[in-house]
């Protein structure tokens, strides 16, 4: 017959799993952060291209104007 388990090995290593669970959810949380940290750059980064983008077209659309103001000259 085999001798039962000795609750504190098994106490050591619920506690080495709880460590390692938590080491894990810290890295988890840290890894989160720094993705939501990525994400708004991009978002603020996307918000700027999109009003550089909006005037740009904008300048365009002048310039075309002035262009055709020319061509209906005589």
């Amino acid at each position: 017959m085999s001798t039962p388990p000795d609750p504190r090995d098994e106490l050591a290593r619920l506690g080495a799993r709880i460590d390692a669970l938590s080491a894990l959810v810290h890295r988890l949380l840290d890894e989160n952060a720094r993705l939501r940290d990525a994400q708004a750059q991009l978002a603020d980064e996307r918000a700027q291209l999109l009003s550089r983008n909006e005037q740009a077209r904008s300048r365009v659309e002048v310039m075309i104007q002035r262009l055709k103001s020319l061509e209906a000259k005589p």
